[in-house]
């Protein structure tokens, strides 16, 4: 560890790093306070906040009784929230049920209406702050062709009623091969169940279920938490609610599940840091940057998982703290992955009430910020481009915030990208005491 240390900081010192270019600073926007941290860290003051426990509500095994029963408490109020969750649910496929059945005894050709998932079924509104999906619907009606597709919904519907009135849950994966027990009905290969599944989800959503509450679940897991939060995670069978402390990984991380309406929350950062790469996570972690900035870091690795998404809302709308992106300055960065986490997207817009985080901002890396920094790039690829004109002319998020046109166009004249990681050109830890800390001071400067 020590022989780390002393490398690290011979490559830190090796080359003076230019600051941004001096500006203005505006006082902050959109009712934000902006944040404003001290002089750069030294190896005193860092050890000295390793000293200082994290500030915390009281619950659970460290705050004694009391904490815990408040913990319990809290645990069995998400509960009843999440069974009526449940019934509403039930009662939605026993309505669609029904509705076969009575067309059926009418002796007419039943049918069911699912959203077209696709940018142009697509609305978008400031207001709202995500996609919302239109009205265009595609019919599937009983016919001799779509017999077997028509079973194969309602048996799926089928099984979702069953998980919930059971308390359990299947993968992907799993209901695929559920089906196998389905005689004529069963499936082929996954991407025949996976599309199923997309257009029930896609029915029911608009009355307000995910597939989370369907009891669908991903096969992969959430992104990695760490920092000042402590996620209350009652025991799916007992009800005994642990208390998991997200300070307390060591060199490793907190792993989002794949479904986390029951969880809670205690925490007392000042705001969340949702960052695109493993490597720049491990970097802040490592050095417990969430320690000295008060803050909850979210590894999203790439394009956030459903599970990450909706963890990042749930805590940021629960515990009432903003959220920062911190992903490569690169078309797919910003109109995949940070798109993605704040307003949906065009195939998934039916679900964007559930799993898009309107309130995030873009905290870098900005056009701006290779120029201001003089980071290493790399020359914008036909993809890039493509996807960064199909943005400006297609996107409706883009096409409704004019920072975001200008930034695109910048970066499209620039012709070039750089990655979070390019800040490691002026030192291993650059990102961690000059970087961050001269963005976070002024959070109202961020992109939309």
């Amino acid at each position: 560890m020590a022989a780390r240390k002393k490398t690290t900081k011979k490559k830190t010192t090796r080359r003076k790093a230019p600051a941004a270019k001096p500006k203005a600073k505006p006082a902050a926007k959109d009712g934000q306070t902006a944040m404003h941290f001290g002089p750069k860290r030294t190896p005193a003051k860092t050890a000295a906040a390793k000293k200082k426990a994290p500030r915390r509500k009281s619950g659970g095994k460290s705050g004694g009784k009391k904490g815990a029963r408040a913990a319990s408490a809290h645990a069995d109020e998400v509960a009843k929230i999440n069974a009526a969750k449940d019934d509403v649910v039930l009662q939605q496929i026993q309505n669609a049920a029904t509705d076969v059945h009575k067309d059926i005894l009418k002796r007419s050709k039943p049918d069911l209406a699912f959203p077209v998932r696709s940018l142009k079924n697509v609305s978008y509104s400031t207001g709202k702050g995500y996609f919302e999906i239109g009205k265009a619907k595609k019919v599937r009606t009983l016919t001799v062709n779509t017999v077997k597709s028509f079973a194969q919904t309602l048996r799926m519907m089928g099984l979702s009623k069953e998980l919930v009135e059971t308390n359990d849950f299947a993968t992907k994966r799993d209901a695929y091969y559920q089906s196998k027990n389905w005689d004529a009905a069963k499936f082929d290969e996954q991407s025949e169940s996976d599309a199923v599944m997309d257009d029930i989800e896609a029915l029911f959503s608009i009355r307000g279920s995910s597939r989370e509450q369907l009891r669908f679940v991903p096969d992969e897991h959430g992104g990695a938490v760490a920092g000042r939060l402590v996620v209350l995670d009652p025991d799916r069978e007992t009800g005994e609610v642990e208390r998991i402390d997200c300070t307390r990984f060591g060199s490793g991380a907190y792993s989002i599940p794949s479904t986390v309406e029951h969880l809670s929350f205690e925490t007392d950062a000042k705001f969340i840091l949702a960052i695109e790469t493993g490597g720049i996570f491990q970097r802040l972690q490592s050095h417990k940057f969430w320690q000295t900035s008060d803050c909850i870091l979210v590894s999203m690795a790439g394009v956030p998982t459903r599970a990450t998404r909706r963890f990042i809302r749930k805590l940021s709308d629960e515990c009432r703290i903003p959220v920062y992106a911190f992903v490569d300055c690169d078309p797919y960065g910003i109109s995949n992955i940070y798109r993605t986490l704040k307003v949906g997207s065009g195939n998934a817009a039916h679900l964007s009430q559930f799993f898009c985080v309107p309130q995030a901002r873009y905290l870098g890396v900005t056009p701006q910020d290779v120029i201001d920094y003089d980071l290493p790039t790399h020359p914008l690829q036909d993809v890039d481009i493509k996807r960064a004109k199909d943005a400006l002319k297609n996107d409706p998020f883009f096409k409704a915030h004019k920072p975001w046109q200008k930034a695109i166009e910048q970066l499209l004249k620039m012709g070039v990208r750089a990655e979070q990681q390019a800040l490691a050109k002026w030192g291993l830890n650059y990102v961690i005491d000059e970087y961050l800390p001269a963005k976070l001071a002024n959070p109202g400067r961020f992109l939309p």
